[in-house]
């Protein structure tokens, strides 16, 4: 019996690489020290940040260059997981949703705006290293955090000095929306899945790659978020950044499709319809085994739909990477691989190109793995070979 791979909510913004570091060496290390010793010593710094965003909400440039930097500590203090309880109970949360929005103007601040964007950035990332735990996903929200990141991936209209802000803001969203569908439906009235799918065209690729990320996240078991996202247009932008040649855009494409075509036949055909077949194979190719492996688990998918596609996914050059993907290091390339040759065997003319393709040997090979998934997705594909009389002789 065939075994349907999950699509993944491809956790959250923390697991990315390259986080750059934005406090100042001194303040690095006063942390790094203050830390490694815990009790009241880190309880006093973390209140002290608490303090001075709660008493600096201004455009004032000495106020502004202290929420901003006691936003970062608190973000890297969050960093440990283990001193999230204590940020959070020292009542970090509604300060830093707080300065998730400017301050109020009064005379003079518009001609100054002092670190603008700054502190809303500073804070979101904060927010987003709380949110990693689950029972504080709520509270956040509770606390009026929605409607102010959605407004902060409404400053693309204030050119590249909004970038890094943005960022942050969707990777906040990813935090908050992850495994928690509720909140997934918070997103999308609050209307930040419109603005996301706007931010695909963004011209810079950190930008678009978190905006994908959210998508991705939120489009993941929500068939309202799906079909929104689909409303506003994303296909043609998402199947282009399936061609990008930086893997992090095409992964999060890739990942953003697979989980829109997850267990709805209908967005299936609509995503085939747009073209998305032949850059999917193309990521088979890829140089990134995430990409790799997301786009087996999607061509599986979609070979599921009709005995006519599966046929265009092999006229279309997909046999051969499978086959190699089967003898790649990687467990789940190799799995997925093999879902998606399972999948495209249950066709009579598919069954033999597969095995003279070289695709028997490494199938029968999985049979030994100790990985379960594995071993029964090689099993389902071996069946599927089995049933054509030209490969009985191979085997």
């Amino acid at each position: 019996m065939e075994q349907q791979p999950e699509n993944v909510d491809d956790g959250s913004f923390l697991e990315r690489k390259g986080q750059k570091r934005k406090l100042e060496e001194g303040d690095e290390r006063e942390i790094s020290a203050v830390a490694a010793g815990g009790g009241h010593a880190l309880l006093k710094m973390i209140a002290a940040q608490v303090e001075t965003l709660d008493s600096t909400f201004c455009w004032k440039e000495a106020d502004r260059l202290v929420s901003k930097r006691a936003a970062l500590i608190l973000a890297e203090i969050a960093k440990n997981e283990d001193f999230v309880d204590a940020i959070v109970e020292e009542g970090a949360v509604p300060v830093l949703v707080k300065h998730l929005q400017a301050p109020p103007y009064s005379d003079g601040d518009e001609a100054q705006k002092s670190f603008e964007h700054e502190v809303e950035k500073g804070s979101a990332f904060a927010l987003g290293y709380l949110a990693i735990k689950p029972e504080y996903q709520k509270l956040i929200v509770d606390n009026g955090a929605l409607p102010h990141l959605v407004n902060l991936l409404k400053r693309n209209k204030d050119g590249h000095s909004s970038r890094s802000v943005i960022r942050r803001a969707a990777d906040a969203i990813i935090n908050l929306a992850h495994e928690n569908n509720n909140i997934k439906s918070l997103v999308r009235l609050e209307g930040g899945i419109p603005t996301l799918v706007e931010l695909l065209e963004f011209d810079d690729p950190k930008v678009q790659r978190s905006a994908a990320g959210a998508l991705r996240t939120l489009a993941f078991r929500n068939d309202d978020n799906k079909n929104q996202i689909l409303d506003c247009n994303a296909l043609p932008m998402l199947i282009l950044m399936l061609g990008s040649e930086d893997a992090a855009i095409h992964y999060e494409a890739v990942g953003v499709i697979g989980n829109l075509v997850h267990s709805s036949v209908n967005i299936k055909k609509k995503v085939l319809d747009a073209g998305a077949l032949q850059p999917v194979i193309g990521l088979l190719s890829s140089c990134c085994p995430e990409s790799r492996r997301e786009a087996a688990l999607l061509l599986g998918q979609f070979a599921s739909a009709d005995s006519d596609c599966k046929a265009h996914i092999v006229q279309r050059g997909a046999v051969g990477p499978l086959i190699e993907m089967l003898q790649s290091p990687e467990v789940k390339v190799k799995e997925m691989s093999a879902f998606a040759l399972g999948r495209l065997a249950q066709d009579y003319h598919n069954q033999a190109g597969i095995a003279h393709r070289g695709g028997l040997e490494p199938l029968l090979k999985l049979l030994d793995s100790k990985n379960r998934s594995l071993q029964h997705n090689a099993a389902f594909a071996l069946y599927g070979l089995a049933d054509n009389e030209d490969n009985v002789s191979d085997f």
